[in-house]
């Protein structure tokens, strides 16, 4: 949840985020790509998540169709409320509209619906189908859109990213996660769930042997340049960039190469702090116990700094009601001098975070004297 943070105050604060991609090795520093490139962990590591964390729900109620209706409840809040209408606000920061971003929350909105109905099926079944959709979906890669005809939206929504659609009313949706193979990601790892049902040693063991697995799998097919990524890798001026193309892996959508490359470290680090016990003291608890309350507070906070430091740099902040060109390439009136440094993006990243420890461990409480149903949604 830190980290996450991090990408999205880069997206709205640093200068070269308005200018150019993080992973263009042509402007590319080492400094800016790191900054971007660790935070690839976030979203699969969300999603694949979520799948576990449904499983370890079912085995500690054993309510199979609970289970199912909160999934795809759930799932539709995510989609048709959290981003449509509290992201979507938090990032145009008008109305209406100039954009409904289709990511992560959508994703795993889809995701949970899909899984809803996926549970019920004999979880061996499950596991080889979504690894084989993982492991299979970039072999789709070549398959346009203009191929379905009047049905190319659906395969812009399944596969291709960066399609605009238009929703009632005219308000364009960019498409920035296909949902493949997404649903997999979040299936893959309800069946992953079952680990944690070994005994302690064992489970240690089996999580070293997977997070090592995956790792390997992510060095051995991107070094072949084979198969597994769209973007391949190539010797560059110097040992630095080398790495950074290696690394460059695509992340809309996912390949198979990105997602090995991210869940494999994942499942090296549940290895590591599997011993780990954590106190009620440990700031962090506050963000991931309410997960969905920090990712709203947090867009609205980043954007709404942005309005107070426009105005103190340039005594006005009309130009932060549209997206930055980072989001929008086509957003006009921003000053052509807009944007922090690094360190300074970082800074202010670190405010951010600061500043939502407290309204997230308030709402921790409330969670905690408020058994409301509605209350889980967040």
């Amino acid at each position: 949840m830190v980290i996450m943070a991090l990408d999205h105050v880069r997206d709205f604060f640093h200068y070269d985020a308005q200018l150019h991609s993080p992973e263009d090795l042509r402007f590319t520093t080492g400094a800016i790509f790191f900054t971007r490139w660790i935070t690839h962990f976030c979203a699969p590591v969300f999603v694949f998540l979520a799948g576990v964390g449904a499983y370890l729900s079912l085995q500690r109620r054993n309510r199979p169709g609970e289970l199912s209706r909160f999934l795809w409840t759930r799932g539709l809040w995510l989609i048709l409320v959290v981003e449509m209408i509290f992201v979507a606000g938090a990032i145009n920061f008008r109305w209406p509209f100039q954009l409904v971003m289709w990511q992560v929350i959508w994703a795993m909105g889809w995701s949970m619906i899909a899984l809803a109905g996926l549970m019920y099926l004999p979880w061996r079944w499950l596991a080889v189908g979504s690894v084989a959709m993982i492991a299979l979906h970039n072999t789709l890669d070549g398959v346009k859109p203009e191929a379905f005809g009047s049905f190319a939206w659906l395969w812009h929504i399944l596969h291709v990213p960066f399609a605009m659609i238009t929703l009632p009313g005219g308000v364009p949706a960019m498409v920035l996660y296909p949902l493949i193979p997404w649903v997999a990601v979040m299936s893959a790892g309800y069946c992953f769930g079952r680990v944690y049902d070994l005994e302690p040693e064992r489970r240690r063991r089996m999580l070293w042997m997977l997070g090592a697995g995956l790792t390997a799998g992510f060095l051995a097919l991107r070094f072949s340049n084979l198969y597994g990524d769209p973007n391949l890798w190539s010797p560059q001026a110097t040992p630095g960039l080398t790495v950074m193309s290696f690394l460059r892996a695509n992340k809309y959508p996912p390949s198979l190469v990105y997602l090995l490359m991210t869940l494999g470290p994942a499942i090296l680090a549940l290895a590591a702090l599997d011993r780990t016990t954590v106190g009620d003291a440990n700031p962090f608890l506050a963000f991931g116990r309410v997960p969905m309350f920090y990712y709203l507070l947090h867009f609205n906070l980043i954007h709404a700094l942005m309005a107070v430091l426009a105005w103190f740099t340039y005594g006005r902040a009309d130009f932060v009601f549209q997206l930055p060109k980072s989001v929008n390439p086509m957003a006009s009136g921003f000053p052509p001098d807009y944007g922090y440094s690094l360190a300074v993006t970082y800074l202010i990243w670190i405010g951010v975070v600061a500043a939502l420890y407290w309204p997230c461990r308030w709402f921790v409480e409330v969670k905690r004297r408020n058994r409301s149903a509605w209350l889980s949604y967040f």
